[in-house]
């Protein structure tokens, strides 16, 4: 070109690529990274539903059925005859600790003192009564014991010797009926049972 316009050595005009493309470029790495995490995100979502190859490797594998001898044994209980019970009276009707002595003797138990509750207790059992007995009992004779007066608290002290003191208190009513306790005596010494997953 001649004139004002003509080029001469290194003068020439600087040209810029379109912004457009730069826009497009940037707008497909965006789309790809997206589309890479949304799959991503599925493949782990599918993984934490179906359990992934743990799930896979598990339906290779044969199942094995425990067998009835796999079941946990059967929990050994004292006799209610090897358990001596004291019994304290916490409330203020008389003739209380005297009537539980007698029906608790009748289904097999060993009575032990019959009294009137100490200071600490008396008047002091707002329940239906409390199991109170050295820390053996927890699992061996307060279960038997609670049989027979469902709901009583149980609380372990110091004592080293096998018997246990129940001390009844101001809303005791009666104990279970003969047939209510044997049957959660049996529900408590049978085996876990097996799982049934087969």
């Amino acid at each position: 070109m001649g004139g004002k316009y003509r080029i001469t050595g290194n003068t020439y005009p600087r040209m810029r690529r379109p912004r457009h493309r730069r826009k497009l470029v940037l707008s497909v790495a965006a789309a790809v990274v997206a589309l890479g995490l949304a799959g991503w995100g599925t493949l782990q979502l599918i993984d934490v539903f179906t359990g992934g190859n743990k799930q896979a490797n598990a339906a290779d594998r044969p199942r094995v059925c425990p067998s009835a001898s796999a079941a946990a044994p059967a929990k050994a209980l004292p006799k209610p005859a090897t358990i001596k019970v004291n019994i304290y009276n916490a409330t203020p009707r008389s003739g209380l600790a005297k009537a539980a002595a007698d029906e608790l003797k009748k289904r097999g138990f060993a009575i032990g003192k019959v009294d009137n509750a100490p200071a600490a207790y008396d008047k002091k059992v707002p329940g239906t009564g409390m199991l109170l007995g050295g820390p053996t009992a927890m699992n061996g004779s307060f279960p038997v014991l609670a049989t027979q007066l469902p709901g009583a608290a149980q609380k372990t002290d110091a004592r080293r010797t096998a018997d246990v003191d129940l001390i009844i208190g101001t809303k005791f009513k009666a104990f279970s009926t003969p047939a209510a306790a044997a049957s959660a005596l049996t529900a408590l010494t049978k085996p876990a049972p097996a799982p049934s997953s087969c």
